[in-house]
């Protein structure tokens, strides 16, 4: 279920179009002002942004220029009831990837949603059994959940799932994680093998002695 983050001062209009997008089976989160926004966006991850313009504290180009100068990426809509030219343009150049004036069709509000999550290819892929990397936001996920990974543990990770029921040898996994100047070593590896494995209890990640590790599907 795709997740989306709406910032909207409006509660009734907010009200329906949170109960319009939960029957399109998308996850909704509601803040009201701009500040709510930014402060959510560092506790969870979204897929998409839908931002209204006019909101308290901080209106929602400058939110989006915030987020974007912070190298978040995720696709954003605004819902704005401007239809001046130098506005939009300014919409676009915060950092929106879409529009749509009020009022709007829902339908239509749906399909510019599809078409964007098409476009910057949302769905999460490379799937092993219960893992899933989500290879837009550089997270994996463990039965639906993301797994709080330190950077050599994700990268650990997900070089085991792309070799998924190969052998990947302690070689490939030195040369991948660690710089010549880092200086990894066996004993870092099973360190980070150890960590995995109490994060995902019900995968299978064997010790193939002498040669390397294996995640078993």
């Amino acid at each position: 279920m795709s997740k989306i983050l709406l910032l909207e001062d409006d509660l009734l209009f907010a009200d329906t179009l949170i109960d319009f997008l939960q029957d399109a089976h998308y996850d909704v989160v509601h803040v009201t002002n701009g500040q709510s926004a930014i402060d959510i966006t560092y506790q969870q991850k979204f897929d998409l942004y839908l931002l209204d313009v006019n909101v308290p504290i901080i209106d929602g180009m400058t939110l989006l220029k915030e987020l974007r100068e912070s190298n978040d990426d995720t696709p954003a809509i605004f819902l704005t009831s401007h239809k001046d030219k130098e506005i939009l343009k300014k919409g676009f150049l915060s950092g929106a990837d879409d529009y749509i004036t009020k009022p709007f069709d829902a339908d239509e509000l749906l399909l510019r949603i599809s078409a964007l999550m098409k476009r910057t290819n949302i769905a999460v892929s490379e799937s092993c059994g219960m893992l899933s990397h989500d290879t837009l936001h550089k997270r994996i996920l463990y039965n639906k959940q993301e797994l709080e990974l330190s950077k050599k543990e994700y990268e650990l990770l997900l070089l085991l799932m792309k070799h998924i029921n190969n052998t990947v040898p302690k070689e490939m996994i030195l040369d991948e994680l660690w710089s010549s100047s880092e200086g990894g070593s066996d004993g870092a590896v099973r360190v980070y093998i150890a960590r995995i494995k109490q994060l995902v209890p019900e995968m299978n990640i064997e010790n193939v002695r002498g040669i390397g590790y294996r995640l078993v599907s």
